[in-house]
C-alpha cells in the first residue's frame, strides 16, 4: 500500500512538473494595431484600421491568427489570416493563408474552398534573419491568385529586405520590396520595385509597468508612383 501511495505521488508531482514545463514553453501574444491607413506592401488597403494579432508559439513553431478591419470606411478591405511558421536560428518558413471579405465568391463566406471560387488566398515563404538585416520572400500558390501578362495564374512573388537600426531612443526599420515578374496582384507588368519604407518605432511609458509603441511609417511604391504617411500604436498587455 505505502509503495502504491508513494508511486501515485511521484507520478503527480511528474505530471505536474511537465504541465509547468510546457507552459512555460508556450509564449501567447494578444495585441491590436489601430493605424490611420491600411499600406501593406506599399499597396493601399484601405483607410483606418484596427488590425488584432493572437497567437500562439513554442520551441519556434508559432500559429497567428491576424486581422484588419475598417473604422471608417464600411467599403475597406476586411481581412483575416492566419500563418503557420517555423524559425530556427535565423532561419524561417511558413505557410498563410489570407481571406479577404472580397473574391471569387459572390457570398464572401469564409468556408468556401472552391479552387475557382474562394476568397482564401494561400502563400509560403522563406527567410533569413541576419542580425543586421533580414531577407525574405514570398508566393502565392494556391487560391484567388491574380493572373500575369499572359492571362495565366502568377504565382504572384514578392522579396523583401529589411535593416533594423537605432537612432537615439528611437527603433528605426528601413525595408526595400520587389515584385520580380508581372501579375495583376500586385499590379506590375514586370520587375518592379513597389515598396519602400522608412519606420520608427518609440514607446510612450504611462505608467512604470505599462507603455504604449507609437510608430510612424513613411512608404512609397515607385511601380505605382504613390507614397504614404502611416501612424498608428500598439495594444498588448
Amino acid at each position: 500500500m505505502k509503495k502504491i501511495v508513494l508511486f501515485a505521488m511521484g507520478l503527480v508531482t511528474s505530471v505536474t512538473t511537465l504541465a509547468q514545463e510546457t507552459e512555460k514553453s508556450i509564449e501567447t501574444t494578444v495585441a491590436a494595431d489601430f493605424v490611420n491607413q491600411y499600406i501593406w506592401r506599399g499597396l493601399d488597403l484601405g483607410s483606418a484600421a484596427v488590425q488584432p494579432t493572437l497567437g500562439i508559439a513554442s520551441h519556434g513553431l508559432s500559429l497567428t491568427a491576424w486581422g484588419s478591419y475598417g473604422l471608417v470606411d464600411a467599403n475597406d478591405t476586411k481581412e483575416f489570416d492566419l500563418t503557420l511558421a517555423y524559425s530556427i536560428g535565423g532561419f524561417n518558413i511558413g505557410v498563410t493563408d489570407y481571406w479577404f471579405n472580397t473574391g471569387l465568391d459572390p457570398e464572401n463566406r469564409y468556408f468556401k474552398y472552391d479552387a475557382h471560387g474562394t476568397n482564401h488566398l494561400f502563400e509560403a515563404n522563406i527567410g533569413y534573419d541576419f542580425g543586421f538585416a533580414s531577407l525574405q520572400w514570398y508566393t502565392n500558390f494556391s487560391g484567388n491568385d491574380a493572373v500575369n501578362d499572359e492571362g495565366k495564374r502568377a504565382y504572384s512573388s514578392y522579396a523583401e529586405a529589411s535593416v533594423p537600426f537605432r537612432l537615439g531612443d528611437t527603433e528605426w526599420t528601413a525595408t526595400a520590396g520587389v515584385v520580380p515578374h508581372a501579375t495583376d496582384f500586385y499590379g506590375t507588368d514586370g520587375f518592379a520595385v513597389t515598396n519602400l519604407s522608412l519606420k520608427a518605432t518609440k514607446d510612450i511609458r504611462i505608467t512604470d509597468t505599462f507603455s504604449i509603441p507609437i510608430f510612424g511609417q513613411v512608404a512609397a511604391n515607385p511601380c505605382s508612383g504613390k507614397a504614404y504617411l502611416v501612424l498608428g500604436f500598439t495594444l498588448h498587455p
